[in-house]
């Protein structure tokens, strides 16, 4: 490789204001966020995070093979926050293993707080540009794959923290 090869291979800074931390029992999970293809999606995220509204919320529906959802307070799956409902942000993006989506009924504007994490690259294959992509998960994915299965999980697992950018 020639230098000037090398000086072109540098990796451009993180912008650390679009990642987000979800600490889980196991460990802390990183998550790239992407407002350049869901930016009303991404701000609602960082809206919530910022109040605190994550914090202790369970994984209410964990499907193995296919994904981990949180983000209703309520933890039955039919809860949002008090923010009204977003309008579809689909993409071409495609779904595999650590990417986030928003949950949202059979309206694809319903999306609000929750949210899902894909497990498998198969399992999720299906939702790309059905659901709204915004983020996906660089770093601490086998702490996802410990979340307790169950519709819902017996003892669910909680969101301890999410925070955005340290």
């Amino acid at each position: 490789m020639t230098a000037s090869t090398l000086a072109g291979a540098e990796e451009q800074p993180v912008d650390k204001s679009n990642l987000l931390y979800l600490d889980l029992k196991d460990g802390r999970v990183t998550i790239q966020m992407m407002p350049d293809i869901a930016p009303q999606h991404v701000d609602r995220i960082k809206t919530l995070v910022k109040e605190g509204f994550y914090d202790g919320v369970v994984f209410h529906r964990v499907i193995d093979g296919f994904m981990a959802q949180t983000g209703d307070p309520t933890g039955t799956g039919t809860g949002g926050s008090s923010y009204p409902d977003l309008p579809a942000e689909f993409s071409k993006y495609e779904y595999r293993r650590g990417t986030i989506g928003a949950a949202r009924t059979m309206d694809p504007n319903s999306a609000n707080s929750q949210f899902f994490i894909c497990f498998t690259d198969d399992g999720c294959s299906f939702l790309t540009g059905q659901y709204t992509v915004w983020g996906q998960v660089t770093e601490g994915m086998e702490h996802v794959d410990k979340i307790v299965r169950g519709e819902p999980p017996a003892n669910p697992d909680k969101v301890v923290k999410m925070s955005i950018g340290e």
